[in-house]
């Protein structure tokens, strides 16, 4: 089932998302809308507190970035194969030099700009069978679980822009918390009564 994804604005998006176990009630029906939704919202990426949840769980699927001629072919084939669910997922160190990348995200449609973050991120996180893992990504992969990641810790891609850059953009966020925007997938927005 494709779910609105909350706009810019809805205090869920600003909560430390909580841990969860493997009790929690549908887990496999909640990935399995999530996945659906990012999917028709064209993302490669969506936070469970993106569709009104303040748990920490997250999907990624990477794989239209392998399509990038610029990547080198490594690279490719590492954003091919990274189709995942991140459950309870700790960042356990963050290195390498920062670079910048041209971010946007589904709760604030057609917002897009340069974000810098270091280049390779160690983590810890369970799949859905509640295995545990460590891994360790570099380049766009580190960069898609980080953006994803600040999602469950109640931070947004604006909140890293300069002050100048966050001060244009505030009429275009106040906006979209309102629904005066137009999106091409459904959405809630927080100051209106109703889904659109």
């Amino acid at each position: 089932m494709i779910l609105p994804i909350v706009a810019y604005g809805d205090p869920v998006l600003r909560e430390v998302a909580k841990e969860i176990n493997a009790d929690y009630p549908n887990l496999k029906e909640l990935i399995a809308n999530m996945k659906e939704t990012m999917y028709n919202a064209a993302g490669v990426g969506l936070a469970a507190p993106q569709i009104g949840k303040a748990i920490r769980l997250f999907v990624i699927d990477a794989s239209p970035f392998a399509e990038d001629d610029e990547l080198s072919d490594d690279e490719k084939e590492t954003l091919k194969n990274f189709n995942k669910v991140f459950i309870n997922a700790q960042i356990l160190e963050e290195e390498g030099d920062e670079w910048a990348f041209n971010e946007g995200c589904l709760s604030i449609p057609d917002v897009r700009h340069d974000v810098y973050r270091q280049s390779k991120v160690t983590f810890t996180y369970q799949d859905e069978d509640f295995n545990t893992h460590t891994e360790t990504l570099d380049g766009l992969a580190a960069r898609v679980f980080q953006h994803e990641y600040d999602h469950i810790e109640g931070i947004l891609f604006t909140d890293k822009l300069p002050s100048l850059k966050k001060r244009l953009l505030k009429k275009k966020l106040e906006n979209i918390s309102k629904g005066k925007i137009r999106a091409d997938y459904r959405m809630r927005f927080p100051n209106l009564k109703k889904s659109r």
